[in-house]
C-alpha cells in the first residue's frame, strides 16, 4: 500500500469547501497518481499525457493551456519542509484541470492545498472560486516560507559572528539557493496570472472573479518583491560573512601565536640549562629554594615577554580618532 492517499474528494457546501468520502464529487485531488489513476485521468477526463507529466515534474514552469473540454493550469507551489531537507526549501508543480462541472488537482507530493488556510476557503460559490482560492493559498504559502527563511537567516548570522568553521556559511548558501528557486517559481506564477487575466473569457471568470484575480496579481507582485529583496540581501552579504569567519580564525591563530611566543624564551632557557646543569650550578643552595627561584624567574620572563608583545601590539593598533575635534574659531581682533 502507498503511504499517500489514493484520492481525496471535496464538495462545496454552504459556500465552503468540505472534504467528502464520496468519490463522485466535483473536486478531486490526486496525489502521486498510480498508473491506473493516470489512465483514468487520460481516458475518462481526456487530460493530455504531456500535461499530466508536467504537473508531476518539479522543474516544469507555470503555464496555461486550453483544451477542448477543460482548461489546464500548471502552478508552482512550495513543498512542505521537513527536518531531513537540511534547510533546502524546494518548489513543486501542481496541475489544476478546470472542467465545467469538475475541478481535478494533480500533484506529486501530498500538500494541504485545500487545508493550508481555512480562512481563505469561505465564500466559495463555484469551481472557479475554488481555483482562485488555491492560487491565493499558493501566494500565502510562499510568503510564509519566505518569513521562515528570513528568521533562519537572522539566526545563522548571529552564529556566524562567533564561528570559525564553514558549517553556517554552507547553510547560508543553501538558503540562498532556495531563495533563487522561490524567486523563479513566483516569477513563473506571475506570468501565468497575466495569461489568465488575458483569457478570462475562455476560462469563464465572471466580473467578481476578475477582480479577485487582479488582487491576486497584486499580492503575487508584492511576494515577488519580497523574495527579490531577501535574495539580494543574502547574496550581497555572503562575502562579508565569509570574511567574518576568516577574521575569527585569524584572531584565534594570533592568540595561539602569542601564547607560543610567551613560552618560547623560558623553553629555550630550560632546554639550554637542563635539569642536571642547573642542579650543579645551585649545589650550595637547598633544592626547594633553587627550584622555587627558578620557577619565579621563568614566570617573570614569561610576564615580561607578554608585556613587550602587548606594548608592540598596542603601538601598532593605536590610531588617530576618526573625527578630529574642531578648533574653536578665533574671534576677529
Amino acid at each position: 500500500m502507498r503511504g499517500l492517499p489514493v484520492l481525496k474528494t471535496y464538495r462545496i457546501e454552504n459556500n465552503r469547501i468540505c472534504e467528502s468520502q464520496e468519490e463522485d464529487c466535483p473536486i478531486l485531488v490526486f496525489t502521486a497518481p498510480t498508473d491506473a489513476e493516470r489512465q483514468r485521468l487520460i481516458g475518462t477526463y481526456l487530460v493530455d499525457d504531456h500535461t499530466l507529466a508536467s504537473a508531476l515534474d518539479p522543474d516544469e514552469i507555470s503555464r496555461l493551456e486550453y483544451e477542448p473540454n477543460h482548461v489546464a493550469v500548471i502552478l508552482k507551489r512550495p513543498r512542505n519542509y521537513s527536518n531531513q531537507d537540511d534547510l533546502r526549501f524546494k518548489v513543486a508543480s501542481i496541475g489544476v484541470f478546470i472542467f465545467s462541472d469538475k475541478l481535478v488537482i494533480v500533484m506529486a507530493d501530498e500538500i494541504p492545498i485545500l487545508e493550508f488556510d481555512q480562512k481563505r476557503l469561505v465564500k466559495v460559490g463555484n469551481l472557479k472560486d475554488v481555483f482562485l482560492k488555491i492560487v491565493s493559498g499558493t501566494i500565502s504559502h510562499f510568503l510564509a516560507h519566505l518569513r521562515v527563511i528570513n528568521q533562519i537567516s537572522e539566526s545563522i548570522e548571529q552564529k556566524i559572528s562567533t564561528s570559525m568553521e564553514n558549517k553556517y556559511l554552507l547553510n547560508m548558501f543553501t538558503l540562498q539557493k532556495s531563495l533563487v528557486y522561490y524567486l523563479n517559481g513566483i516569477s513563473y506564477n506571475a506570468a501565468l496570472f497575466e495569461k489568465l487575466k488575458n483569457g478570462v473569457v475562455k476560462v469563464g471568470f465572471n466580473q467578481e472573479q476578475v477582480e479577485t484575480l487582479d488582487d491576486i496579481i497584486i499580492e503575487n507582485g508584492q511576494c515577488l518583491k519580497q523574495a527579490d529583496i531577501y535574495t539580494n540581501i543574502l547574496s550581497g552579504l555572503m562575502d562579508a560573512r565569509a570574511s567574518i569567519v576568516n577574521n575569527n580564525l585569524s584572531l584565534l591563530i594570533k592568540r595561539l601565536t602569542i601564547i607560543n611566543i610567551v613560552f618560547l624564551p623560558i623553553t629555550f632557557i630550560a632546554s639550554v640549562g637542563g635539569m642536571s646543569e642547573y642542579t650543579a650550578m645551585t649545589r650550595s643552595i637547598p633544592m626547594w629554594l633553587s627550584y622555587l627561584l627558578f620557577s619565579v624567574a621563568m614566570a617573570v620572563i614569561a610576564f615580561g615577554t607578554y608585556m613587550v608583545l602587548r606594548k608592540i601590539n598596542y603601538e601598532k593598533t593605536k590610531r588617530e580618532p576618526l573625527v578630529k575635534p574642531r578648533r574653536k574659531p578665533t574671534s576677529p581682533s
